[in-house]
């Protein structure tokens, strides 16, 4: 449904959730690289908000004076069937997610209209595949969550380290994130939310599992690594159970390219040893924190929505993403890294996820899909132009 193949719609990319944190940032990133002759526009519950905001961008963008400006409310589902109607891609940041994206999810299903998010949360995406998948591919519409700093650098990360692998061979993939930055109030809140849930989270991820179809003559497997000192990077590799490696599984299980015998694992790269122990224990207790409501309440009001790191912090802050990948007796070492991870970078990821839907000739897919599936190559070429760097660091 994207403009090359699919009816005339008023806008080619809706920004929703455009006066939060990192939604800001995103209409910011637009309003300097959408290409002439894109129809964007900004959406969210509040006019005085997005006014504000627009007249923000038209300070140092003066072609944004007369951006459009769209009211939609999460709760109100006839505002996000319109918005959804109006749209070949609508781009949300309106999170948490499992408690405000599903009506805009359900609303671009039924529309045939192409959805990118920021979610992290493993529940929600399974919900919505679950709900939506099977809608969004009677109507064509491309679902991809996860278009940010998750899952972005590890989804096309792989998908890069693959092709530089043998074909036709099985082929194994490990992944060491390093990063040094600051979260915002909406992404601790997400957290937060995500950790509290445990029993609806693998409620959903085993409804999941009965009802995707089953890989015939292939094998893809993501299993959670154990703690290790990696030889391969000089530190110590944490097991990571985010949402990512499930959306490389997913990926892996759509492209034939990975190979009949798939696996990948996932870590956090940590130089040393107390830190690493810190931070597990650090994490262990604010899991444990978020499964009481007064404490899970008590911690997000630590930190408030719609707040975030200023930009002298994000300025210094970065990411590395690196890759070992062996199969067919090769072995490549491959490295995905950028600036701010959550923030300046997820605004880009965001944006050029949701312009290439948009603009470029793609895949045919629909349903509930990834960034690799979606987008492949032509996001991959989108992000290196706009300055992240994937690069073969060693191959042998």
């Amino acid at each position: 449904m994207n403009r090359q193949n699919g009816a005339e719609r008023p806008y080619d990319v809706i920004l929703f959730g455009a006066t939060g944190f990192v939604g800001a940032l995103t209409a910011a990133y637009l309003a300097e690289h959408a290409p002439e002759g894109c129809r964007w526009a900004l959406a969210g519950r509040s006019p005085e908000k997005l006014e504000r905001l627009r007249d923000r961008l038209a300070a140092r963008h003066p072609h944004c004076a007369d951006l459009p400006l769209l009211r939609a409310d999460s709760d109100d589902a006839g505002s996000l069937r319109e918005l959804a109607g109006s749209a070949h891609v609508v781009a949300s940041t309106v999170g948490p997610y499992v408690h405000h994206g599903a009506k805009l999810v359900a609303a671009c299903a039924e529309a045939g209209t192409d959805y990118t998010d920021l979610t992290g949360e493993a529940e929600f995406v399974d919900r919505m595949y679950l709900e939506h998948d099977a809608r969004a591919r009677e109507t064509g519409a491309r679902l991809v969550h996860a278009c940010g700093f998750d899952s972005v650098p590890h989804d096309l990360g792989v998908y890069f380290t693959v092709r530089q692998l043998p074909e036709g061979v099985p082929l194994a993939v490990d992944g060491y994130v390093r990063t040094d930055a600051v979260f915002s109030g909406g992404t601790f809140a997400s957290a937060l939310t995500a950790m509290g849930r445990g029993p609806q989270t693998v409620r959903a991820a085993r409804e999941r599992r009965l009802h995707e179809p089953r890989l015939v003559g292939r094998r893809v497997r993501a299993p959670q690594g154990a703690p290790h000192f990696s030889g391969r990077t000089g530190t110590w590799a944490l097991p990571l159970p985010t949402l990512d490696p499930r959306v490389v599984e997913r990926s892996a299980r759509a492209l034939e390219r990975y190979g009949p015998d798939f696996r990948y694992r996932h870590f956090a790269s940590v130089k040393h040893l107390p830190m690493a122990l810190g931070g597990t224990a650090a994490v262990g207790l604010l899991a444990g924190a978020a499964q009481i409501p007064a404490a899970r309440n008590w911690l997000s009001a630590r930190v408030a929505p719609g707040t975030g790191p200023d930009e002298r912090r994000r300025e210094r802050s970065w990411f590395t993403v690196r890759f070992v990948g062996e199969g067919g007796g090769r072995q490549v070492r491959t490295e995905v890294a950028g600036g701010d991870p959550g923030y300046g970078e997820t605004a880009k990821m965001l944006g050029e996820a949701s312009l290439a839907l948009a603009l470029d000739d793609l895949p045919a897919t629909s349903g509930q899909v990834t960034t690799a599936v979606a987008m492949g190559d032509a996001l991959l070429a989108r992000l290196r132009a706009a300055g992240l760097r994937f690069r073969v660091a060693a191959s042998r």
